[in-house]
């Protein structure tokens, strides 16, 4: 029975500093910034009352939609352009 002790005790230690880094970092969450992402989604298309039926695609499409316009608020902000496609030339006489 003492060895059994024993090695609880030595689980419980080896156990505890893993336990204390499943902790986050970050700050809560506030009310206030609950209700303005809830504002944003509806913004984007997303209601919550109606659109249970399709939850996931529905609430993805607007993620979707939010990061897009997120993405070209940054883009222009930024001073760099976003990924294109197209082509150019170099080199050469009159674009031939």
């Amino acid at each position: 029975m003492k060895s059994f002790t024993r090695m609880v005790v030595i689980a419980a230690l080896v156990a505890a500093p893993v336990a204390s880094f499943a902790q986050s970092s970050q700050p809560p969450v506030t009310r206030a910034q609950v209700r303005a992402e809830l504002l944003q989604y509806e913004k984007a298309g997303y209601n919550p009352t109606s659109d249970w039926i399709n939850y996931p695609q529905n609430i993805q499409a607007a993620q979707a939609k939010i990061a897009a316009q997120n993405a070209t608020a940054q883009a222009a902000t930024s001073g760099y352009g976003g990924a294109t496609d197209g082509t150019s030339r170099s080199g050469t006489a009159n674009g031939q």
